[in-house]
């Protein structure tokens, strides 16, 4: 058996429900995904974005405590968040443009 998400320090078991809808099961498939991609799925299936999340969940994959992350690391850490976030709107349809794509292949008239 594998060991869930939430056995990596920082993550509970709340996170277990949250990757598990991003297609991430085990703490193993969170180690070999890494911490970026498996935010950028996050994000893809609608979890809203969250510094302190991410950077905890990056702390936990290194076996800290999640406030751990300090001065200069946090701030690569926060422009490494802040280009997952920017990338992860640039791939999502705005809300007008999906009711206009519904409304193209018939689903809402």
């Amino acid at each position: 058996m594998t060991d869930p998400v939430s056995s990596i320090r920082n993550l509970g078991p709340a996170s277990d429900i949250s990757f598990a809808r991003a297609g991430i099961h085990s703490a193993d498939e969170l180690r070999d995904l890494g911490a970026d991609d498996a935010y950028r799925r996050l994000l893809a299936v609608g979890s809203r974005p969250h510094f302190i999340g991410y950077y905890a969940m990056v702390m936990g994959l290194q076996g800290r405590p999640w406030n751990d992350c300090k001065g200069k690391e946090k701030s690569e850490l926060r422009a490494r968040f802040d280009a997952i976030k920017a990338e992860a709107s640039a791939n999502t349809p705005p809300k007008d443009k999906i009711e206009a794509i519904l409304d193209e292949i018939g689903v809402r008239r």
